[in-house]
């Protein structure tokens, strides 16, 4: 899951950064409204979480030019006005969903993670593939009811690909959606991670390489 945080003040959206990582959340900042724009026409995001007051281009209108397109990430607006005509505003314009400031983190994953699922066709809490299953809220995986213990990015790439099961996902693909803005697109970081996951998932081998292609899970036939 990539996240894009638009959030002109940085500590907040720092903060911010920092916990989604914690949860295996992939972010970039944008701290204005032309930044987040011009990061979402070049990156696939799940979720932009967007500040409502931001400055060059308003929250307000980023949503409305991103609600046109039929394919945009869902927007969680975030804003520190709380009454019920800001809320019906902001829902208004695009948003899918509203948080006010202040606001507990495990709130905001929480709705971060259900935008996401119902941007991937409702996908189900608990994701399945063969006998993995991932539990994105509580971050655990169990394979044959065996808890594996995963680190972030190992989690991240999975969950990925457990998304898609039985969809070949492009060793491109889990870069963007697992790592964020700066990481080195000629790095051999997928294969060092697919190769880790492999290992501690155990055998029979569940994730499947195809040469030139990429890499599936819970594929049959």
């Amino acid at each position: 899951m990539r996240v894009l945080v638009v959030e002109d003040e940085r500590y907040l959206a720092e903060a911010i950064h920092a916990r989604l990582s914690l949860e295996a959340i992939s972010a970039d900042i944008a701290d204005d409204g032309a930044a987040a724009l011009e990061a979402v026409a070049h990156t696939e995001y799940d979720v932009v979480l967007l500040d409502r007051d931001i400055p060059v281009i308003h929250g307000d209108e980023v949503c409305r030019r991103l609600s046109r397109d039929p394919d945009r990430p869902a927007i969680l607006m975030l804003t520190a006005a709380r009454l019920l005509d800001d809320k019906v505003d902001g829902l208004t314009l695009g948003a899918d969903d509203y948080l006010a400031k202040p606001f507990q983190f495990p709130e905001l994953i929480a709705r971060l993670r259900a935008l996401s699922r119902r941007r991937f066709s409702a996908l189900p809490p608990i994701l399945e593939a063969a006998d993995v299953r991932l539990n994105p809220i509580r971050r655990e995986v169990t394979r044959s009811g065996r808890f594996v213990n995963l680190t972030r990015k190992e989690f991240a790439v999975l969950e990925v690909l457990m998304r898609e099961p039985g969809t070949v996902v492009s060793a491109e693909r889990l870069l963007e959606k697992a790592w964020d803005e700066n990481a080195n697109p000629f790095t051999n970081s997928v294969k060092v991670t697919i190769s880790t996951l492999r290992r501690k998932l155990g055998e029979p081998r569940v994730i499947e390489t195809l040469p030139g292609a990429g890499y599936v899970i819970g594929r049959t036939g």
